[in-house]
């Protein structure tokens, strides 16, 4: 498949399908002539590095996991470990500042009332 049948697959722009392949994220890119050549192996490392980066991963984060030729699913295991952590944490302290605004709702609702 050519970069526009991939791009739609995907939902990566072209320049972006450039720009995996410049940094070595996209592996083993044939080519005819001036035109790439994607396989299905190209597809699903691209739908790899969309959802990754719709999960909050950076390029930076996922270049020495997917770069070269085999995938570390170790260290790709770890990152994500790392952004769970991560994600609980905003959690707890999103919960907490939902508790202070709930306080200071009723705080304002008390003054309302008896004003």
């Amino acid at each position: 498949m050519y970069i526009g049948e991939l791009a739609r697959l995907t939902g990566a722009t072209p320049k972006a399908l450039r720009h995996y392949e410049s940094l070595g994220l996209l592996k083993s890119v044939q080519r005819t002539g001036a035109y790439r050549r994607y396989s299905q192996q190209n597809l699903a490392q691209v739908t790899l590095i969309r959802q990754a980066q719709a999960l909050g991963f950076r390029l930076a984060e996922l270049l020495p996991i997917l770069a070269g030729n085999d995938t570390d699913w170790a260290a790709l295991r770890l990152h994500i470990a790392a952004k769970r952590a991560h994600v609980h944490d905003e959690i707890a302290r999103l919960r907490q500042l939902n508790a202070q605004l709930e306080s200071i709702d009723a705080q304002i609702r008390d003054c309302l009332q008896g004003a």
